[in-house]
């Protein structure tokens, strides 16, 4: 689909390095390999804030046959780790894995942290930029970074879940604000490897809700004639308090035979209510690149029962990687047909939505509550 307004909001250029947080103890060269994959929310004065996840990488990762990846410590603060050139395979820019183990076994090939950026109320410019609120590692199962924030705002409280990577464990953690700038870390919150949390911008029942996507690198087959392909889905869980949380029984949204998104689905914007539903957008992967093609759809939820899916959209895409988009910058891209979508905020009869374009740059689309079939923030 097009939309009349949809454009890149903030890019790897405008990233200042030299007030990253890896400054103060990282003594190689680094340049930004994305800023992408905004969480987005309204702040009390109006404006929107995206919440940009900043990819820092090493200029020259390769020396003396020697592959680096940063690594943040609690004592030394970021340092680099060497690994034998010839003992990886290195050809997804974005990792390496390390051969030889029985197990999968990855490191990255750039350390995330996430910068506050606010715009205006439209999301149209860029108003300014709160270095001094970045977030950063500062726990021990953070130590590769910290990475594709997602906001809801329920009641006078921020929630802000993000992904967590470290060799302990790769796990969801959660940071609160109590006006969506400045953020405190609460802890982990999903102990096990799960990329796409997103809490519900409302409490049905009295409680919290929340979409998840756990990870694996197994799954079961289901029975011939089924209409489910087998494979990660996006699953639900509720919670008395947003800090402990219980996996909802039965399935999601399961990827469909026949459906282009069979190779992956996961949450893309934290659900809101609309008169006819819980809207939620959510990425479909179809195979056919190194990462495969990644686009957004959409589905409607319950209002009373979110467990209860109501409509799936998954025939058009919503929205889908624009290259007219990133020509200005084509010669820094490293992934092409993806568009990862992470939030979304109501603005009179249009929605605003933000989305990470080619794991680069930061997308803004405004996109007509009329494309929803009339649905409507309540």
């Amino acid at each position: 689909m097009n939309f009349e307004t949809d454009h890149l909001i903030f890019a790897a250029a405008d990233v200042d390095l030299t007030r990253s947080p890896l400054r103060g103890s990282l003594d190689r060269e680094t340049y930004v390999m994305g800023a992408f994959n905004p969480g987005l929310t309204r702040l009390s004065n109006g404006n929107l804030l995206i919440m940009v996840r900043v990819a820092e990488a090493l200029r020259t990762p390769i020396e003396d046959s020697k592959i680096h990846a940063i690594r943040w410590d609690p004592d030394q603060g970021y340092v680099t780790d060497a690994y034998d050139v010839a003992a990886v395979d290195a050809s997804d820019p974005r990792k390496f894995m390390v051969l030889g183990h029985q197990s999968k076994i990855m490191a990255l090939t750039s350390l995330s942290w996430l910068l506050p950026v606010e715009l205006n109320a439209l999301g149209t410019e860029v108003v300014q930029v709160h270095y001094d609120k970045a977030v950063a590692p500062q726990a021990t199962y953070q130590q590769y970074g910290v990475e594709d924030a997602r906001i809801s705002r329920v009641g006078d409280t921020w929630f802000m879940t993000t992904c967590s990577v470290s060799a302990e464990r790769h796990s969801t953690t959660l940071y609160t604000s109590g006006d969506g700038l400045n953020y405190e870390l609460r802890g982990i919150i999903l102990d096990h490897q799960n990329k796409d949390m997103l809490i519900f911008e409302g409490t049905p029942g009295g409680k919290y809700f929340a979409l998840t996507r756990p990870l694996g690198d197994l799954y079961f087959a289901y029975p011939p004639g089924s209409e489910f392909a087998p494979g990660p889905s996006i699953n639900l869980a509720e919670s008395p308090d947003a800090l402990h949380w219980k996996p909802v029984d039965t399935p999601l949204v399961r990827p469909r035979r026949g459906s282009t998104s069979v190779m992956k689905i996961g949450g893309g914007t934290p659900p809101i209510a609309t008169p006819r539903g819980w809207l939620m957008l959510y990425h479909g992967v179809q195979p056919g690149t190194l990462v495969g093609f990644y686009r957004t759809f959409w589905a409607l939820l319950d209002l009373e029962n979110p467990a209860k899916v109501l409509e799936i959209h998954d025939d058009t895409p919503l929205l889908e990687a624009k290259p007219e988009l990133v020509s200005g910058i084509k010669e820094l891209l490293y992934l092409t047909d993806v568009v990862f979508t992470t939030g979304i905020v109501e603005q009179d009869d249009f929605y605003i939505v933000a989305s990470g374009e080619n794991d680069l740059a930061c997308r803004i689309t405004h996109i007509p509550k009329s494309v929803f079939g009339g649905a409507a923030a309540s």
